[in-house]
């Protein structure tokens, strides 16, 4: 089962990365969990200066962005 977080404080951009996330798990019927971090210190944890954040089985793969579906498709399917 992959891992994946996404680290916001709740912004807009927060908020749809998260969206998107969790429809591109279900149409695609990828084994994941999908949890919402939004805890100051476990964001910092991770080296992240700009949300959102995007956290695969434990690996930063994009922050301050909202990446495109077939990226983050990508990064779900090397895991």
């Amino acid at each position: 089962m992959i891992s994946v977080k996404v680290l916001g404080t709740g912004c807009k951009k927060c908020q749809t990365l998260e969206m998107k996330v969790k429809e591109l798990v279900t149409q695609n019927n990828i084994d994941a969990v999908v949890e919402k971090v939004t805890d100051n210190q476990e964001m910092m944890n991770y080296g992240i200066m700009m949300t959102p954040g995007l956290v695969i089985n434990e690996q930063v793969k994009s922050f301050g962005i909202i990446p495109k579906d077939d990226q983050i498709l990508k990064w779900l399917k090397e895991n």
